[in-house]
């Protein structure tokens, strides 16, 4: 069990059970009693009030009205909610704008640098636009919930990015290519990348991709992409 479920395991059993010892906890979470006391330590940074009671028939309790001050948020999740709001702002759906835009400050502000920094480059992949009237998106299905957290690596290390692709004739293929953009064409969504094997850009429908996975090892350059006149940047559009 990696740190984070291990935090969320201990809160969810103090909060179930009231009171335990740090040796229940341990045996719960599979860990050493030292490393229960670590995870404890760090909850309280984070804002957890947790009281301990020595002596027979105490431990450790949880304040009821204890919540966490400090974000945990991974980049690829702060993305999910950023990218969620751009698109419903290109489709003019986007109600309470202000108190999104408000809310997505603050998850962005509680996170450490490097993650900033990460969340950042990978905005400025992110395009939207308006898609052409003439798309026949009749057959638009839903997309891999397994792509964005391929992404996260591919974009921002610039790794080659493997995936299984149906084209609008039902046709299957397996592409290697190297990831440069996500762009936003409500309500379809692509892959933007350059593809080694054809030489040029190809844009990929997310929805028709599928068992998407990041390759260790070779790296690839960052590329200008051509885009229409209607495309633009997102981080030129929000806030």
């Amino acid at each position: 069990m990696n740190t984070r479920l291990r935090h969320d395991a201990i809160v969810r059993s103090l909060r179930r059970n009231g009171t335990s010892t740090v040796a229940e906890l341990a045996e719960e979470v599979g860990a050493s009693r030292r490393t229960v006391l670590r995870d404890i330590a760090a909850l309280r940074d984070e804002g957890y009030v947790i009281h301990s009671e020595p002596g027979r028939g105490g431990g450790l309790q949880l304040d009821p009205q204890s919540v966490q001050t400090t974000a945990r948020l991974s980049v690829a999740e702060v993305f999910a909610l950023l990218i969620s709001v751009a698109s419903m702002r290109a489709a003019g759906n986007l109600p309470f704008s202000g108190l999104a835009d408000a809310g997505l400050a603050k998850i962005e502000k509680s996170l450490p640098s490097d993650k900033v920094r990460d969340l950042r480059r990978f905005l400025d992949c992110l395009y939207v636009g308006t898609l052409a009237p003439q798309v026949d998106i009749s057959d638009m299905g839903t997309m891999d919930p397994a792509l964005l957290p391929a992404f996260e690596p591919a974009f921002l290390k610039r790794l080659y990015l493997r995936f299984r692709y149906r084209d609008a004739k039902g046709i299957e293929s397996t592409r290697q290519v190297e990831p440069q953009a996500m762009l936003i064409l409500p309500p379809l969504w692509y892959l933007v990348a350059w593809d080694p094997s054809r030489q040029d850009f190809r844009h990929f429908r997310m929805d028709r991709i599928s068992e998407p996975a990041f390759m260790d090892g070779t790296t690839f350059r960052r590329r200008h992409v051509p885009f229409d006149d209607n495309v633009r940047p997102i981080r030129h559009t929000s806030g």
